[in-house]
């Protein structure tokens, strides 16, 4: 007699990704330092005009890409609250807001970059972002190496090639006949870009990332790439016309301020930033060079943009496109 057999597994043993609604392309229309808002309207004013033909040329070749010739568009805004605290959000936000409606700008989701370290989860808990993202990253060996240098994790140093050796003797001193060698570039092309990126700093009991770790972070949110135990991450939190708090721990890390605005996490992102970032993006294309993330989130993002007919690049750095204009 033949007998058939099945196999059972518990439910929750299933492996579950959550989706994440999609934008085109997540455009950032500004990062300012707490300082900069010290210099009061006048400077919001002029940052916002002067990134305003970039913003309409975002959504115009975003556009140009689509058959459709309908881009989804969200704009997003992040606020430093974690370097430093010189104001509150009850006093920084409104005149924030205004100075972009001046300018013809809207703003759909406001961040906290505090929220890209450490952020509440469900259940009263909290999420570590800038931890998880850091246990995720899977360093690139130069060619030739041999695992000589210690792991990221315990450095809080990641780069994108072959440092220069640690040789403190002269080539005259030198019986093995070694000499200097310089950094190198992994992937260089004729010549080498090399980069040694600071991950964070310890002083004392408490650890400070970095800007280019946050902001590393930061994108990955915005490209809906990181969960935690495959639950979505920093989800955007209604905010319908409600007075802002006097303290920044009150306001959710991402709020969204305009209720008709299309969804926060996007194919791409778009930074129109000051050019003193410049140097801070590029560590954080190195970063996201070596990060390891869950299959299932990046398939969710490539798969969907394919039925589109919107072409999203395998290297997630390639996903990530800037603007420095000139006096932002």
């Amino acid at each position: 007699m033949n007998r058939s057999t099945a196999d059972f597994r518990e439910t929750s043993a299933e492996p579950h990704t959550e989706s994440v609604p999609f934008s085109h392309v997540s455009l950032e229309l500004g990062h300012l330092y707490m300082e900069d808002f010290t210099e009061g309207a006048e400077r919001l004013r002029r940052h916002f005009a002067t990134a305003r033909p970039w913003a309409e040329a975002v959504r115009a070749s975003t556009a140009a890409r689509l058959a459709t010739g309908r881009a989804r568009v969200s704009t997003c805004f992040l606020i430093d609250d974690y370097f430093s605290r010189l104001s509150t959000p009850d006093r920084l936000i409104p005149p924030l807001l205004s100075a972009a409606a001046d300018a013809g700008l809207t703003i759909d989701y406001l961040a906290r970059e505090s929220g890209c370290a450490v952020a509440p989860g469900t259940d009263r808990t909290e999420v570590r972002l800038a931890e998880s993202v850091l246990h995720r990253l899977v360093e690139s060996p130069p060619p030739g190496s041999g695992g000589f240098r210690p792991p990221v994790s315990r450095t809080g140093w990641l780069s994108n090639g072959r440092r220069t050796p640690a040789q403190r003797t002269s080539a005259a001193l030198d019986s093995t006949g070694a000499t200097w060698q310089p950094p190198s570039e992994n992937t260089a092309r004729g010549h080498s870009v090399f980069m040694d990126v600071e991950l964070w700093s310890d002083s004392g009991e408490e650890r400070t990332w970095s800007c280019a770790f946050l902001a590393s972070v930061w994108q990955l949110v915005r490209l809906g790439l990181l969960r935690d135990n495959g639950r979505a991450v920093l989800t955007p939190a209604p905010w319908d016309d409600r007075e802002f708090p006097e303290e920044w721990d009150e306001l959710p890390p991402v709020v969204r301020l305009n209720p008709r605005a299309e969804p926060f996490s996007a194919y791409s992102t778009c930074s129109v930033l000051p050019t003193r970032f410049l140097p801070v993006e590029h560590a954080v294309r190195v970063v996201l060079g070596q990060v390891h993330l869950e299959a299932a989130a990046l398939d969710q993002a490539r798969s969907r943009a394919a039925r589109e007919g919107f072409t999203v690049p395998a290297d997630v750095a390639d996903r990530t496109s800037y603007v420095f204009p000139p006096d932002l």
